[in-house]
C-alpha cells in the first residue's frame, strides 16, 4: 500500500512537470511565430506591389490622397498616371474670394493637359458664379484638341457663369470639343451661350453617337436649330430644353421612322417677366404622333409662369407623366390637369392660394390611373377630401409629401385622427410633413 501510494504522488508530480514543459514549449512556439510575423512585416515590399491591385485602391481614393500617395515611391507613381485612373475627371473651378467650395489645383490642371487630355473620357465642370471660373474652364476646354470626350457636362452652381463669356469666346472653346470628340454620347450645355452653327458642328461630328442632350436655358438657340440635331441625330434618347424651342416640327422629327423610341423629355416653360412672354400652342395630333413612336416616354414639364400666362396650356389631352409648378397655380388650371393628362404619374404644386383644391384632387385621382408620387406645398385641402383622395388612390402613392399646414380639419377628421387613416388606406405608416421652425 505505502508503495502505491508513493507511485501515486510521483506520477501526480510527473503530470504537473509535463504539464509545465508543454506549457513552456507551447509559449516558445507563439514566440517563434510572433517573431516570425514581425520580420515579415518588416521585410515586406509595399512598393512592390502589383500594379493592378495598387490600381484599385486607388480608384477608390479621393483625388488629393491619390496625388499624396504617388508620392511614396516610383511604382506607385506610375500607377498615378495610368489612363485608367483619368477617364473620367471633373474640374472645380472657384474663385476663393467668392466661394466655400473647393477647387483642382492649377498645377494639377497643367500636368493634366500635359499628360493625360488623351486619355479623358467622361469630363465634367463645376464652376461658380464668377466669370473667372468660366472663362477658367473655355481656356482647358480649347486645350483638349488631344481628347475624343464620351460625355461632357458644364454646370454652374449659380448664375450667370457662362452667359457672362463673350458668346465667340465660349462657342470657339466649345468647337474644340465637338470636333475632336467624335463619338461623343452625353452632352449637358444648360444655361450657356451655345447657338445654332455651335449645335452643327455638334451634328456634324457626333451625329452617330449623341444620346443625350440638355439645354435648358440657352437663349441664343433657335427652333430651327435643335430641330437640326433630331433631324440629324436619331439615337437621341434624352433631351432637355426650354419651351420656346419646342415645335410641332420637332415633335413630328422625334417621331420619325428613322428616330428611335425617346425616352425622356423635359420641357422648362419659364416666365421672367409677367405679360411680356408669349407662349404658343402645340398641336394635338403632334403629342398624338409623338407619343404613338415613343409611348414609354417620361414627359417631365416644369412651370414657373404667372397664373395668367396658363391659358394656353391644358386645353387638349397632353401626355405629360411628371409636372411641377414652382409658382403659384389656380384652381382652374389644377382642374384641367385632372382633365387633361391621363399619363400623369407625379405632381408636385408648390403653393396655389386659400381656396380648398378638394373637387380638383378628387378628379385627379379619378382620372390619372398611374399617378404615383404627389406633392403639397402652400395650398388647402380639408381632411375629408384629401383622404378620400388617398382611398381612391391606394397604395400604389409611394411618395405622399404634404405639410400638415396644407389639412384643414373638418366635422369627419381632425389632424390628430388623419394619419391613422391615411396609414390605413396606404398600407404604411404615414405622417404630414412638419414646417421647420428655425
Amino acid at each position: 500500500m505505502i508503495d502505491l501510494h508513493v507511485r501515486a504522488k510521483r506520477m501526480k508530480r510527473g503530470g504537473r512537470d509535463s504539464d509545465r514543459n508543454s506549457s513552456e514549449e507551447g509559449t516558445a512556439e507563439k514566440s517563434k511565430k510572433l517573431r516570425t510575423t514581425n520580420e515579415h512585416s518588416q521585410t515586406c515590399d509595399w512598393g512592390n506591389l502589383l500594379q493592378d491591385i495598387i490600381l484599385q485602391v486607388f480608384k477608390y481614393l479621393p483625388l488629393l490622397d491619390r496625388a499624396h500617395a504617388s508620392q511614396v515611391c516610383r511604382n506607385w507613381n506610375q500607377v498615378f498616371h495610368m489612363p485608367d485612373l483619368w477617364r473620367c475627371f471633373e474640374f472645380e473651378l472657384n474663385q476663393p474670394a467668392t466661394s466655400y467650395l473647393k477647387a483642382t489645383h492649377p498645377e494639377l490642371i497643367k500636368q493634366i493637359i500635359k499628360r493625360h487630355s488623351n486619355h479623358l473620357q467622361y469630363v465634367s465642370f463645376k464652376v461658380d458664379s464668377s466669370k473667372e471660373s468660366a472663362e477658367a474652364a473655355c481656356d482647358i476646354l480649347s486645350q483638349l484638341v488631344n481628347c475624343s470626350l464620351k460625355t461632357l457636362g458644364l454646370i454652374s452652381t449659380a448664375r450667370p457663369s457662362f452667359m457672362d463669356l463673350p458668346k465667340s469666346h465660349f462657342i470657339s472653346a466649345l468647337t474644340v470639343v465637338f470636333v475632336n470628340s467624335k463619338s461623343l454620347s452625353s452632352l449637358k450645355i444648360d444655361d450657356t451661350p451655345v447657338d445654332d452653327p455651335s449645335l452643327k458642328v455638334l451634328v456634324a461630328n457626333n451625329s452617330d453617337t449623341l444620346k443625350l442632350l440638355k439645354m435648358s436655358s440657352c437663349p441664343h438657340v433657335s427652333p430651327a436649330g435643335i430641330l437640326c440635331v433630331a433631324d440629324q441625330c436619331h439615337g437621341l434618347r434624352e433631351l432637355a430644353l426650354n419651351y420656346h424651342l419646342l415645335s410641332d416640327e420637332l415633335l413630328l422629327a422625334l417621331s420619325s421612322e428613322k428616330h428611335v423610341r425617346l425616352e425622356h423629355l423635359r420641357i422648362d416653360v419659364v416666365s421672367e417677366n409677367p405679360g411680356q412672354t408669349h407662349f404658343h400652342t402645340i398641336q394635338k395630333s403632334s403629342w398624338d404622333a409623338f407619343i404613338r413612336h415613343s409611348p414609354k416616354v417620361n414627359l417631365v414639364m416644369y412651370f414657373f409662369l404667372y397664373e395668367e400666362e396658363f391659358d394656353p396650356f391644358f386645353r387638349y389631352e397632353i401626355p405629360a407623366t411628371h409636372l411641377y409648378f414652382g409658382r403659384s397655380v389656380s384652381k382652374d388650371v389644377l382642374g384641367r390637369v385632372g382633365m387633361t393628362c391621363p399619363r400623369l404619374v407625379e405632381l408636385v404644386v408648390c403653393a396655389n392660394g386659400l381656396r380648398p383644391l378638394d373637387e380638383e384632387l378628387i378628379r385627379i385621382a379619378e382620372r390619372c390611373k398611374n399617378l404615383s408620387a404627389i406633392g403639397l406645398g402652400e395650398c388647402e385641402v380639408s381632411c375629408s377630401a384629401f383622404v378620400e383622395f388617398v382611398k381612391m388612390c391606394g397604395g400604389r402613392l409611394s411618395q405622399l409629401s404634404i405639410m400638415e399646414e396644407v389639412l384643414i380639419p373638418d366635422q369627419k377628421y381632425s389632424l390628430e385622427q388623419i394619419h391613422w387613416e391615411v396609414s390605413k388606406h396606404l398600407g404604411r405608416v404615414w405622417f404630414p410633413d412638419m414646417m421647420p421652425t428655425w
